[in-house]
């Protein structure tokens, strides 16, 4: 075997452990979730359902507060990507395309966001949204995840319109053109796939969090998904064919998301890491 053949071999099969790794679990919760409740738990698992069954599933959505949480955690997500992307955007064009004193300090001061771990402002931001009757609300949720997301999106979005030419927005100037008209008519569509990022890591990045849905929210009427099922686990007993159906229904948003757009994504964080 040649140089060549045995690198791409070692290629090949260190690619194939990194996706048996990646989709491993993702089976184990699919193909769990359609077994008996006795197949789940027996002592000798199985690779392959022996029983099929949907059970789990309809048991999810008529005995459990799943649909509620489904509709909270889309209203969530859906704001939180709505409102980062207007943000974002807005920011990332006036820093980087509207030059003007301070723009350096105040772009190493949106980065230095991260220096801080959420879980330490947690108590100064509860007291905040507590002192503004915002506690037990969807717009609590928004609010804190527009605030960890848009530092972020902010710095992905600099290196696409700092590659766009100034000449493009010099004749849209001569041609009358506000800077917001400049804005949606000529940059966002070159910088498209670094738009569409931001899109997809804020709505991931909210149909994921935990830590703040479960301090801030306390009715089950409010709840997001992550905490939701949560509460799913009970003290003694754990119906794990629910929980699993539950596991299985709120990654497949995501999951599907990537298959439709997940290319955006990659694309927009490869060329805005080689172009920064």
């Amino acid at each position: 075997m040649t140089e060549h053949k045995r690198s791409a071999a070692i290629r090949y099969t260190l690619v194939t452990l990194t996706m048996c790794l990646i989709i491993a679990p993702f089976y184990w919760i699919y193909s769990s979730s359609v077994k008996e409740s006795t197949e789940i738990v027996s002592l000798a698992p199985t690779l392959f359902p022996q029983t099929f069954t949907l059970t789990h599933y309809a048991n999810l959505l008529s005995s459990s507060d799943y649909p509620i949480y489904l509709t909270n955690s889309v209203v969530v997500s859906a704001a939180t990507m709505a409102i980062t992307v207007v943000l974002a955007t807005s920011a990332a064009y006036g820093l980087y395309r509207l030059p003007f004193p301070g723009s350096k300090t105040l772009y190493r001061m949106i980065l230095l966001a991260y220096i801080f771990p959420g879980s330490l402002l947690l108590i100064p931001l509860y007291v905040m949204l507590s002192s503004l009757n915002l506690l037990d609300t969807q717009l609590a949720l928004i609010i804190i995840n527009v605030t960890f997301a848009a530092p972020f999106s902010v710095w992905l979005l600099k290196a696409f319109f700092a590659s766009i030419p100034f000449e493009l927005e010099e004749a849209a100037s001569l041609d009358g053109a506000s800077w917001l008209q400049t804005l949606l008519r000529v940059v966002l569509p070159l910088a498209s796939p670094g738009v569409a990022s931001v899109a997809i890591f804020a709505f991931i990045t909210s149909w994921t969090e935990y830590m703040f849905a479960s301090i801030l929210i306390i009715s089950d009427a409010n709840r997001t998904l992550p905490v939701g099922l949560a509460g799913i686990i009970g003290q003694y007993v754990i119906d794990w064919g629910l929980l699993l159906a539950g596991a299985g229904a709120t990654t497949l948003p995501i999951i599907l998301l990537f298959v439709l757009i997940g290319r955006y994504f990659v694309q927009g964080l490869l060329e805005g890491g080689v172009k920064a």
